[in-house]
């Protein structure tokens, strides 16, 4: 008896490519899906450790913006002349800038 022989039609093998190609696309589907998972995880803890630090920043520039005020209200209380003659003579610096610029 001669060995039977097996012969595939074009239609099975395009039916097995089409199965392939389905599997693969499943698997392809199912690892992105769990890749985006694990992204938006990080992105979520980074998100939530920056929020925590940027709390303790904007505390700690809150209390050195408080301190630098009081510093510098008791320089004036104590020195009113001297202050006031600064100031006069930032907003005279500031004026002169200014109209440099508007010249242009």
């Amino acid at each position: 008896m001669p060995p039977k022989t097996t012969e595939t039609t074009p239609e099975e093998v395009t039916a097995a490519a089409a199965n392939d190609v389905a599997r693969l696309s499943a698997e392809a589907q199912r690892v992105i899906g769990e890749a985006a998972t694990r992204i938006e995880a990080a992105v979520q803890e980074g998100l939530e450790q920056l929020r925590a630090q940027s709390r303790v920043y904007a505390d700690a520039a809150g209390q050195h913006l408080e301190d630098a005020g009081e510093y510098v209200s008791d320089q004036v209380r104590a020195r009113p002349l001297a202050a006031t003659g600064l100031a006069l003579g930032v907003g005279v610096a500031i004026g002169l800038l200014l109209a440099q610029t508007s010249r242009r």
